[in-house]
């Protein structure tokens, strides 16, 4: 069987899709992904408002970006640019800071449609602001406090089947290590998906979603790093969205934590050492159950 002929042809089948997709695009006389960024982070910038003596906010936190995509390959293209490094909510986010802001925590959506609306005032997308109280989504108050964390990867391709540790933090990710333009480290990912190992890894962001602790409860939330493909928790048949930027979701031992399509289940373990190594590097901190 010729492996690496056929993967060959599939990478220039995909790269002819997208020189067709941009082709597409320039027949069209749209923007090209990277200038229709630029569009919207003009356009958020807009909604700045002065505050008075001399400070300025940004009164929204929530952004839903509907984005035209004809086609699919049109899609992959956009999709490319907007979920890459960095993502659309860190440009946001940043180009408000820049703007003289401290931008709430903000939830940024993105919809791909095929046919853009009359009413929309620019051709390739439409934003849409809101301000809204998203709901906390609490456990039962409960005495025990869990310092080990088990976790078993149910959907995915990781290096080990399942991961113990004792941390106040444990990254998710695609890759185990996370590099900038400059080939400068960014991040290590402690549970982390094998780059190419099929679409269910793919859809697992680099800097995807992680654990933390909460000093005072000794409780463990989920936050969502600004994920391409979204994350939640699957509890009682259920799911539960994790909203990028916010404060995160309190998990509860048992949880099924879903990261684009792939799936870890999460099992907390009192441990009378916790404490003791609370604040060791997680890396290390790991061990590989058989």
């Amino acid at each position: 069987m010729d492996i690496l002929g056929k993967a060959r042809r599939l990478e220039s089948k995909i790269a002819g899709r997208l020189d067709e997709a941009a082709k597409e695009f320039v027949r069209s006389g749209a923007r090209e992904p990277i200038e229709i960024v630029h569009a919207i982070l003009d356009a958020v910038e807009q909604e700045v408002q002065s505050s008075g003596r001399g400070t300025r906010v940004f009164p929204f936190n929530q952004i839903e970006v509907s984005v035209l995509a004809p086609s699919p390959e049109a899609r992959a293209w956009l999709e490319a640019v907007f979920t890459g490094d960095p993502p659309l909510h860190a440009r946001i986010v940043e180009r408000l800071r820049s703007a003289g802001c401290h931008p709430p925590e903000i939830i940024v959506s993105i919809n791909y449609v095929a046919r853009a609306q009359k009413n929309w005032p620019n051709r390739e997308f439409r934003l849409s602001f809101a301000r809204v109280t998203q709901p906390e989504v609490e456990d039962p108050p409960t005495d025990a406090k869990h310092d080990r964390i088990e976790i078993m990867v149910l959907r995915g391709v990781t290096e080990q089947r399942t991961y113990s540790f004792v941390a106040d933090r444990i990254d998710f990710g695609r890759c185990a290590e996370v590099r900038d333009s400059r080939n400068r480290l960014v991040r290590t990912n402690h549970v982390a998906f094998t780059e190419g190992s099929g679409d269910i890894n793919q859809s697992v962001s680099r800097q995807h979603a992680h654990i933390a602790c909460e000093p005072d409860s000794g409780h463990f939330r989920l936050h969502d790093d600004g994920s391409g493909h979204g994350t939640g928790i699957v509890r009682e048949g259920r799911t539960v969205p994790v909203p990028r930027g916010s404060r995160g979701v309190r998990l509860q031992s048992g949880d099924e934590v879903v990261l684009g399509e792939a799936r870890v289940r999460i099992r907390f373990h009192p441990d009378n050492v916790g404490s003791a190594f609370r604040r060791t590097n997680p890396a290390k901190a790991g061990s590989h159950s058989p």
